[in-house]
């Protein structure tokens, strides 16, 4: 559209203008100003060996699938086809055995895999509290052995937990320090106000979903600073989601200003971007 693509200032005003009526934001640094500082860190962590490799000829693979599935059918009948082959490279940057590919399995690196365990024993030495928070469920169980291995307690919430309040108390009441959270599962309806840290393992499109996942901590009743880390696959597709992140944030903000909006659509743009090579 006209607004996004080429940035059309008169019709974004107008736009704007359009809905102010019908629409009204309530920011929640306007009714619960009371809260503690909340700081986002990201952390990066470059892909090295076989896991490079390994992102690198998925990469090619799914560009050249997904450029003739357009050239035959076009963006917009395309997206089933987009979509598998952004989430392939997402799950190499997690972690190359969250994929269900043979050329994968030989594949042992995981470099957000070791981050995140240099990370955690520490924050806990520190007398942290910690949310660890991902889409993939089979990336929460490949965290859940190496937690297992260091002798970490924790506890696990996904769409296959059925006791979902004990799970909760155990956190809040301390008896763990950890709390393993599926994005889809436990992204929204829970107070977790015992965290002061939260880790996004893995980036979402939407950053409305996860601003809602911090919130478990970030919340009424938090009287602790939160600190909120962003696992980061330096130069991969998930840099290049952080960067969508921004741009479809500043677009809704600057036409919605008083109130919320979701990004629209990937572009051509937005694809060649999502598909460019490491290092470049």
């Amino acid at each position: 559209n006209p607004i996004e693509k080429q940035g059309d200032g008169m019709r974004q005003e107008q736009l704007r203008q359009r809905i102010k009526p019908f629409l009204l934001r309530r920011r929640k640094q306007d009714v619960a100003s009371e809260l503690p500082a909340k700081t986002e860190i990201i952390r990066s962590v470059s892909l090295q060996g076989q896991q490079r490799d390994l992102y690198e000829s998925i990469r090619i693979a799914m560009d050249t699938k997904v450029r003739q599935e357009i050239t035959s059918k076009g963006l917009s009948r395309s997206h089933i086809m987009i979509l598998d082959a952004l989430l392939k490279l997402r799950q190499v940057c997690c972690d190359p055995r969250t994929l269900s590919l043979s050329q994968a399995s030989n594949v042992k690196q995981s470099a957000k895999l070791d981050l995140l365990m240099g990370m955690v024993p520490e924050m806990i030495e520190e007398g942290r509290r910690i949310l660890i928070f991902s889409q993939f469920t089979r990336m929460l169980s490949l965290i859940e052995d190496e937690l297992k291995a260091a002798k970490i307690d924790y506890c696990l919430l996904t769409g296959q937990t059925q006791n979902r309040d004990a799970q909760v108390d155990r956190f809040q009441s301390g008896e763990v320090p950890v709390f393993l959270i599926s994005l889809k599962a436990g992204g929204v309806g829970l107070n977790l106000t015992a965290a002061d840290t939260v880790i996004h393992y893995d980036p979402w499109w939407n950053p409305a979903a996860e601003n809602q996942a911090t919130d478990r901590a970030h919340r009424i009743g938090q009287d602790k600073p939160v600190f909120v880390y962003k696992l980061i696959a330096e130069d991969t597709i998930e840099d290049r989601i952080l960067i969508l992140q921004k741009n479809k944030q500043a677009l809704a903000d600057s036409i919605y200003q008083e109130a919320g909006g979701k990004g629209g659509q990937l572009t051509a743009d937005d694809l060649s971007e999502l598909f460019k090579p490491i290092g470049d």
